[in-house]
């Protein structure tokens, strides 16, 4: 009985094993480098924490030009990689074409939608976490002036911003967002210099709290608003722990997850294709609150932002969403 025990037990084993070695997960990141502290960061972390709790490796790739991306995720899925995960919109055309010559393989994009029935399309409500946290940088600006600093001029940052005015003029009807983009190109995700210009630019404004999407850049941005005694708010992972004291919160977008659920939903069999919408009520958004900025954020903000964040599950808070009509109504 125990050797048949021991036989069975092995057996589970080699089969866990032979489980765990069919799926070779890949990682394609977007332009701005894999330590960006934000958005490519946050997909890293979530394939870092597959690999500590699956006990399986992945592969990725830093890709420095448009081309390059479509390259990384065609050599993938041709030495076999399953699933191939590509993280950014300027991947949608390239996904396009890769996923349909490699039907078998399972593909992910974070960021933009791709029509094809082996290709998982992951996106956020991005509006919904800007709105949190743009209300409690109007409850926090003494000027009644705030900053909002995008990265590339797409709706999708866009979307961020409209969401942020939307949250500010919620706490303050009568406040100014100054807005402006780092640029017009891919290289726009990685110049924090020049977002550090443009934060300086609002600052003497009068803007004394300043929202940063901008992937890497807005490192520049948190940086600047610090060294001027004024508030950052970080966006995509929690980067109130750069300038603790300095940044008011973070809008965390949880691309993590949707990196970890896509090599784990392969892994397990899980795995489904379609559109994956992600807002607040599904935690895919949401504003950082930690060691390094609860002293900022009063018993009467925290009210209020959890009240927003109820009432945008409920329905009874709708925040407009700039890429449903290329408008924004503030």
């Amino acid at each position: 009985m125990k050797k048949t025990l021991l036989t069975l037990m092995a057996m589970a084993a080699m089969s866990a094993t032979a489980l765990a070695a069919e799926i070779k997960p890949a990682l394609v990141y977007g332009t701005g480098g894999k330590f960006d502290k934000s958005f490519n960061e946050a997909a890293f972390n979530g394939a870092e924490q597959f690999k500590k709790e699956a006990g399986v490796e992945f592969r990725d790739f830093e890709p420095t030009s448009d081309t390059q991306g479509e390259q990384a995720i065609r050599n993938f899925a041709s030495r076999g990689f399953n699933p191939v995960v590509a993280v950014s919109f300027a991947w949608t055309s390239a996904m396009e074409k890769v996923a349909a010559e490699f039907p078998d393989t399972k593909f992910v994009i974070v960021d933009a939608v791709v029509d094809l029935p082996n290709v998982r399309s992951v996106v956020y409500k991005e509006e919904e976490g800007s709105y949190l946290v743009g209300l409690l940088a109007g409850m926090a600006s003494q000027t009644g002036k705030a900053g909002f600093v995008g990265g590339m001029d797409i709706p999708l940052i866009r979307k961020f911003g409209c969401g942020y005015v939307q949250g500010v003029k919620a706490a303050k009807a009568d406040a100014t967002v100054f807005q402006n983009m780092v640029g017009t190109t891919g290289a726009a995700w990685n110049d924090p210099v020049r977002a550090g210009e443009l934060t300086k630019n609002q600052i003497d404004q009068g803007a004394d709290v300043i929202y940063a999407a901008a992937g890497a850049s807005g490192l520049g941005v948190l940086q600047t608003a610090a060294d001027n005694g004024k508030f950052g708010i970080g966006v995509d992972s929690n980067q109130n722990h750069l300038h603790p004291g300095k940044v008011l919160t973070s809008m965390v977008k949880r691309v993590d997850l949707a990196v970890f659920n896509a090599f784990k939903d392969t892994q397990d069999d899980k795995f489904t294709a379609g559109v994956q919408s992600l807002g607040v009520k599904e935690d895919g958004v949401t504003f950082a609150v930690d060691e390094n900025n609860k002293a900022l954020i009063t018993p009467e903000m925290s009210a209020a932002v959890e009240k927003a964040k109820a009432d945008i599950i409920a329905g009874t808070v709708k925040v407009h969403d700039y890429m449903s009509d290329n408008s924004c109504p503030n």
